[in-house]
């Protein structure tokens, strides 16, 4: 492969200080955006990319140039989906209110959804409104502080919860300038790339239950567990499957509540068990979703046991003049209705093999992709400098995700080190965009190898 300067921005994101490389019309977009949004805002791409228009699995530009989009979760049933816009539209033509009211729709949903979180929250479970996985994995973590009288959270090491006060607390793969919060504890990815596959997760248990210690040893203890069951921001690790659940049973002896993160896993996108966590065997106490839950519409819940949101409730009330407002329970019900009419779950777990396949095959030809992985349409291609020391390479995947998106194709990369391609389409991802992206990923990897 050719050689990159070590110092070259990692990520998949737009560098500033490249302006003037822009043609004048985007260069002037950007300046006005900086201008008027603000420094914290970032853009996608070496080349960013100015998106007016989306249907299925397409984005297309200013121009009218067309995108396969192999990237966005949030649109799960696809771009633009016309039952969903039309849900949306009718349901905003009679009325948006918020939760205040007696309202059938929210109840419908509710009634639907809850038996789909299989064991004990389909059993005796209650479904809370948001309107981002941000608040909902904020409000579990609150009512897990409630319920157990501790303020101690443990998280992986390149965890992303979210971006409120609290969540940004326990989110790192913000950044290593984003702080912890004081009673965040982490424990290391499974990375089954590196780790023996016999010992992890004996491994893993040791140092969930070493953090624990640590919470009860300064004074206050573990209130909860929270895990994105695909570890997307680790570096999406879809095994070993048998992994969460000693940890959820060593968290509840130790007096804390798992907490299963779907916003990145759920709805389908890993598979036919429709929810991440149940290819883990897993019973959680809490689940947040939230991302395609309503295909593109703000909205986002929390289910949680019965009995651990009873105190909450006594204690204080909830409101959320947005979350579950009656445009996105539209939304959500819509959604809902296409990925079971259309067995989207079970096309992900066909078209999601169907990738992983064809970058075996690349693999054959190209060693530096080390390890492939994932579950139904959440991808992950770990590129590395050599197959033996399987040593990160972020500067490579940062080529191909730019590469990429000069053919007109987009996906991203993360990870600690950024060398993990992330390709994670939405859920109506056919065998022939899987065709279009595998055939533009080895035309770019022959390029590469010049």
């Amino acid at each position: 492969m050719t050689s990159v300067k070590q110092d070259e921005a990692m990520v998949n994101a737009f560098d500033p200080g490249r302006l003037a490389e822009c043609d004048a019309e985007t260069r002037g977009m950007i300046e006005r955006r900086m201008r008027l949004l603000g420094p914290a805002y970032r853009l996608f791409y070496e080349n960013p990319l100015r998106i007016e228009r989306g249907s299925g699995t397409f984005l297309y530009d200013q121009n009218g140039e067309e995108y396969l989009d192999a990237y966005n979760n949030v649109a799960g049933v696809g771009h633009a989906h016309p039952r969903v816009a039309e849900a949306i539209a009718a349901q905003a033509a009679r009325l948006c209110t918020h939760t205040r009211y007696v309202q059938e729709p929210i109840l419908r949903y509710a009634e639907r959804i809850l038996p789909s979180f299989g064991g004990t929250l389909a059993d005796d479970g209650h479904i809370m409104f948001t309107c981002t996985g941000s608040e909902a994995n904020d409000l579990a973590l609150r009512i897990a502080q409630h319920h157990t009288g501790r303020n101690g959270i443990i998280i992986t090491s390149e965890a992303y919860h979210g971006n409120s006060s609290l969540t940004a607390g326990l989110s790192p793969s913000l950044g290593r300038r984003a702080p912890l919060g004081q009673w965040v504890r982490q424990v290391p990815t499974p990375d089954s790339y590196r780790l023996p596959r016999d010992t992890m997760v004996s491994w893993f248990l040791d140092h969930v239950a070493r953090q624990i210690d640590d919470l009860e040893r300064h004074g206050n203890g573990l209130a909860a567990f929270i895990c994105d069951s695909i570890f997307s921001s680790d570096g999406i690790y879809d095994d070993p499957v048998d992994l969460l659940a000693p940890v959820a049973e060593l968290v509840r002896s130790r007096g804390g509540v798992f907490i299963a993160d779907e916003v990145q896993a759920g709805f389908g996108r890993t598979g036919h068990g429709f929810w991440g966590y149940r290819r883990h065997g897993v019973d959680p106490d809490m689940v947040t979703m939230g991302k395609p839950m309503g295909n593109g519409f703000p909205i986002a819940a929390l289910a949680v046991r019965s009995d651990i949101v009873a105190g909450f409730g006594r204690d204080m009330r909830y409101f959320n003049t947005f979350g579950g407002n009656s445009v996105a329970i539209a939304a959500a019900q819509a959604t809902l209705d296409i990925l079971r009419d259309d067995a989207l779950p079970e096309h992900a777990d066909r078209v999601g093999d169907y990738i992983r396949a064809g970058f075996a095959r690349l693999q054959k030809r190209f060693p530096v992709i080390g390890d492939i992985r994932g579950a139904g349409l959440y991808v992950g291609v770990e590129m590395v400098k050599d197959p033996e020391s399987k040593a990160p390479d972020g500067v490579l995947a940062a080529r191909i995700v730019n590469g990429l998106r000069n053919r007109h194709v987009l996906i991203s990369a993360t990870g600690c080190h950024a060398n993990t391609l992330k390709i994670r389409p939405p859920l109506v991802f056919t065998t022939g965009d899987a065709d279009r992206l595998l055939h533009h990923a080895e035309a770019l990897l022959e390029e590469l190898a010049e």
